[in-house]
């Protein structure tokens, strides 16, 4: 999947996620389609995670990374990763 990092450190964001969760590392936003809301994921390079977030932007294969700071969102910033859906 193409994987790209985020925030809640953005002008309007309520740090808030879809899923009532506080937005950061381990929460990622998904296609509800494809991983369902509420799914544990493995992502190797970054860890153990929940899909608790959705965004306009993240349609198909695509997973939207929850970091704690800006720096790190930008370290790790686009690239492809495997996702695993933890049963």
């Amino acid at each position: 999947m193409i994987a790209t990092a985020y925030t809640a450190n953005c002008y309007g964001c309520s740090g808030w996620t879809k899923s009532g969760r506080h937005a950061g590392h381990g929460i990622v936003a998904v296609d509800p389609a494809v991983i369902p809301l509420g799914s544990h994921l493995y992502i190797p390079g970054y860890g153990k995670a929940i899909a608790g977030d959705t965004g306009g932007a993240i349609q198909g294969r695509r997973v939207d990374l929850g970091f704690n700071t800006d720096a790190a969102a930008l370290r790790f910033g686009r690239r492809n990763v495997l996702v695993y859906v933890e049963k």
